[in-house]
């Protein structure tokens, strides 16, 4: 493919996301719900018409059992992590986080439609499948994990501007107002970009989108049930 109709199609695909997360933060409530999905396949036309076949995007059948093996492997190791970060006195305030003070059922349903439907599906499919498979295509492993990594992070851009004042630990770590917002924006972009490089070596190693998605879903996921769980626990 010739770099200008690369850069053409990656530069559509930033576009479309860019539009999707500002209307998910801006819109009504739970629009990504609605739009994650949609985006997600409009993503995936867009790529099978550029030539990505389904092993480039990590959605190939024969990747499947490998991806499944990673998959339970990344949520039973995030599971342990979590379980030992509550128990240390430490550490659990990282879990205090004034977004997720839900009810139980309310949680629940966060944690296993919401998050799945409007934040793992779309993320996953953009970032490790659609916009990994391009630049892998065409430009290699490295650039594609680095590719795909840096836009992750610039996509918490919007979704961390209260993370200062919603998270506890992050509170005091960086401090309230303007200079402690611009601090945990940065932190969250540093961070999500990292996150992001595990993403992808665990999407290439597994060669499967169902590895990387079940360790997404554990961090946001299992997150949400403790600290819904722990806010229920403070105010009982």
């Amino acid at each position: 493919m010739p770099p200008r109709r690369l850069f053409l199609l990656l530069g559509a695909v930033v576009l479309i996301l860019a539009a999707v997360n500002v209307a998910d933060k801006f819109g009504p409530r739970h629009t990504g719900l609605v739009a994650g999905p949609l985006v997600a396949v409009i993503l995936l036309l867009l790529a099978r018409r550029a030539g990505l076949t389904w092993h480039d995007l990590g959605l190939s059948r024969r990747t499947l059992v490998p991806g499944l093996k990673y998959a339970v492997g990344a949520i039973l190791a995030v599971a342990v992590v979590y379980a030992i970060g509550v128990a240390l006195p430490w550490t659990r305030p990282a879990f205090h986080d004034v977004r997720y003070h839900l009810h139980p059922g309310a949680a629940l349903m966060a944690a296993f439609i919401i998050v799945p439907l409007g934040t793992v599906l779309l993320e996953e499919i953009a970032f490790r499948g659609v916009l990994m498979g391009l630049v892998n295509r065409h430009r290699g492993a490295v650039w594609a994990s680095i590719t795909s990594s840096v836009l992750f992070g610039l996509w918490h851009i919007l979704p961390s501007l209260r993370l200062n004042s919603a998270n506890q630990a992050v509170g005091a770590a960086v401090g309230a107002g303007t200079p402690g917002r611009i601090l945990a924006v940065l932190g969250a972009v540093a961070f999500t970009a990292l996150a992001g490089l595990l993403l992808c070596e665990l999407r290439r190693r597994s060669g499967s989108l169902l590895a990387a998605a079940a360790l997404h879903w554990a961090t946001n996921g299992l997150g949400l049930l403790i600290a819904a769980g722990l806010a229920t626990t403070r105010l009982a």
